[in-house]
């Protein structure tokens, strides 16, 4: 975007603390939000610039992810940080929180943490560092030197170390104010299971994940919290209603959030129980999707993530029960839950984007996205257009586990200022 355009009318989302325009007008030139309103309008008569009917679209803040995998950021077959910035740039998303696995070592010493921030890229990416050494759940990292040197906060990932770790690292209390982002999860009580127990799960025929798996430890981790009231103790990825119950019972239950997945479906969809689909954790019934959604209108549950985990063509042949379990798709996440909540459901824009970027920053600690003149951190999303997402695109994901490749979508960032990486041979 080279040239200066006024959209005019557009609807307008400046930031957390003020209302939907709905009429508003912004001129944008080279990428960069030159001015809004009157300001806009009056700079786009002075310029002999018509305006661009552009009422149906929204001018937003940029998203943010809080929690994401990427296993081989630098010299990955699948996605790398790289081709990771660029689709999640065209999906909308400003800010993306790494967790600390990796394939050349876990993110658990200072000078793991450098080299992640690109140059002429706008995408800021934060750094979960490794809460105990290997993730083994024995020895803790050097968290106030992890905190000191950049890290958004600690977490295991995918593990919940044991109690009388996190009890200890709780009372020492080198993390601070950070957070500490913890999934509510019993590996050794999910077993062998892909989907929540239910009538959808026993007639598809997968083994199952009984609901106890995410609530014995949920009650640990809120016990934590109770007795640790000073530390920022966070619930990665909660799934089940009888969970979200558990977290209303808490007089000051910690944050939490939920992948975009378990919001957006549930094991009543045949899509979600084909096998290329299995997640952690677990998906669940509709009734569990219908008690995240309210948790999350209600503020019980703080962020929605793209939890993504990219996989290569190779590792989605595998069986089931011999590949990690997740998706990816940064680009779908915003067409999906607008669809699904906002046309659905009813849910203004204000509250969308208080899960899908204000909140996920107040959780990491990290400024808000906020529409300022000067900036690139801004999208445009056209709720009305239907495209079909495939793995061709220039500015794809290059994962094979994103389950809207080759579906039709409604819903789309159509321009966003952000600068990301350039491709290889451009």
């Amino acid at each position: 975007m080279t040239e200066m355009i006024l959209l005019d009318p557009v609807r307008v989302l400046v930031g957390s603390d003020q209302a939907l325009q709905e009429r508003g007008a912004a001129l944008l030139h080279g990428g960069c939000l030159e001015a809004l309103g009157e300001p806009a309008r009056e700079a786009a008569r002075s310029a002999g610039i018509s305006p661009r009917d552009a009422g149906h679209q929204l001018l937003a803040p940029c998203l943010v992810d809080a929690h994401s995998f990427l296993p081989d950021p630098f010299q990955g077959q699948c996605e790398t940080l790289e081709s990771l910035l660029r689709s999640a740039a065209a999906g909308g998303y400003g800010q993306i929180g790494l967790l600390p696995e990796a394939s050349g070592g876990r993110r658990e010493q200072p000078d793991r943490l450098r080299g992640f921030q690109l140059a002429d890229c706008d995408v800021a990416v934060h750094l979960w560092a490794g809460f105990s050494r290997e993730g083994r759940g024995e020895h803790l990292t050097p968290h106030a030197d992890l905190i000191e040197a950049g890290a958004v906060g600690l977490s295991d990932g995918a593990i919940m170390p044991p109690v009388p770790l996190l009890e200890r690292a709780l009372t020492l209390g080198e993390s601070g104010s950070s957070p500490v982002l913890i999934p509510p999860l019993d590996l050794v009580l999910r077993g062998e299971g892909l989907l929540r127990e239910g009538p959808e799960a026993l007639r598809a025929g997968w083994p199952t994940d009984p609901p106890s798996s995410e609530t014995l430890p949920l009650i640990q981790l809120g016990q934590l919290q109770q007795e640790h009231p000073e530390r920022n103790l966070v619930l990665m990825g909660v799934s089940t209603a009888v969970g979200v119950e558990l977290l209303q019972q808490l007089k000051a239950p910690p944050a939490a959030t939920v992948s975009w997945w378990h919001v957006l479906t549930s094991t009543a969809s045949s899509a979600a129980t084909a096998a290329s689909w299995f997640v952690s954790p677990s998906l669940g019934s509709e009734r569990d999707r219908d008690a995240l959604i309210e948790a999350l209108r209600r503020n019980l549950i703080q962020a929605v993530a793209v939890h993504a985990s990219p996989l290569d063509d190779e590792e989605c042949l595998l069986p089931p029960d011999q590949r990690l379990r997740g998706i990816a798709g940064h680009q779908h996440v915003l067409p999906s839950l607008w669809q699904a909540l906002v046309e659905s459901r009813g849910w203004s824009t204000e509250r969308l984007w208080d899960v899908l970027s204000f909140g996920p920053s107040r959780l990491m600690g990290i400024d808000e996205e906020r529409l300022t003149t000067g900036s690139r951190r801004w999208l445009l999303f056209d709720p009305d257009v239907v495209w079909t997402p495939s793995r061709s695109d220039a500015d794809a994901s290059r994962a094979a586990n994103q389950p809207w490749i080759d579906r039709p979508l409604q819903g789309r960032v159509v321009e966003c200022g952000l600068r990301t990486p350039a491709i290889q041979g451009d």
